[in-house]
């Protein structure tokens, strides 16, 4: 494997690493995005009308059953005749269908959560249905929102690597090549290494994200407030609440 990295041969050209690399990446991130297009809305919907809950809950529970190859291989014999790379729609439509039941569960999941006095508290101040969707739920819903994006990234990324075999690119390839010649402790290691690598880095991208953009709760207030009690001695003030 340390081999297979250090030859600069596997570092250039449409075969190299980089560009598998950049395969994979556009291909993850375009199913992901065209999947979050999808379900995010249907999502959002179903938790703030709470209709068609029934809905939501079979395709997470559908997407949790369904092989990631046998759907790859579905598509390739459906969508193969499309013009253009001959594993490019097949393994497109496999990881969107793939990438849509995570999504749309952690959404709906994520607005229907919203405390209910909370929610009737803002509507009995005047605030629009609209208004209550996005200062409130969607706030509030956004750290399972994102953690639904973290999931189907990780998984889509995964799965890619399974389009190498109906005849697309991306770091999949060099597990198929690796197979074919039998090089199991270079290129197939190397290939299996650097699609690990890749998905480790997506959580890791997505948690960070999800810390950035969770909204402080009260209780992280309170947290800081006691622990300058401890440090200090003293009892800060903390100002009265004041509601317009």
């Amino acid at each position: 494997m340390i081999e297979f990295f250090t030859d600069p041969e596997h570092w250039s050209g449409p075969m190299g690493i980089p560009f598998r690399l950049y395969e994979h990446f556009i291909m993850s991130f375009q199913t992901v995005l065209v999947g979050a297009l999808i379900a995010t809305p249907v999502g959002i919907y179903i938790g703030h009308t709470r209709r068609f809950e029934f809905l939501a809950i079979s395709v997470g529970n559908i997407g949790r059953a369904l092989p990631s190859f046998g759907i790859v291989a579905i598509f390739h014999v459906f969508v193969g005749d499309i013009p253009g790379n001959i594993g490019f729609w097949p393994t497109f439509c496999a990881l969107v269908l793939l990438a849509i039941p995570p999504i749309m569960l952690n959404t709906y999941v994520g607005v229907k959560g919203v405390d209910r006095d909370t929610l009737e508290a803002a509507r009995g101040m005047g605030m629009t249905e609209g208004e209550v969707l996005r200062a409130i739920e969607l706030p509030l819903a956004t750290p399972l929102i994102l953690d639904g994006l973290r999931t189907a990234s990780v998984q889509v990324v995964a799965t890619a690597t399974l389009g190498a075999y109906t005849g697309w690119g991306g770091l999949g390839a060099f597990i198929r090549d690796g197979f074919a010649v039998r090089d199991f402790g270079g290129q197939l290691l190397a290939g299996a290494v650097l699609v690990s690598a890749f998905a480790l880095a997506t959580e890791g991208v997505f948690g960070l994200l999800t810390r950035w953009l969770s909204p402080r709760t009260a209780s992280r207030g309170r947290k800081r407030v006691r622990g300058a009690q401890f440090e200090t001695g003293e009892e800060e003030p903390i100002e009265p609440i004041r509601v317009a």
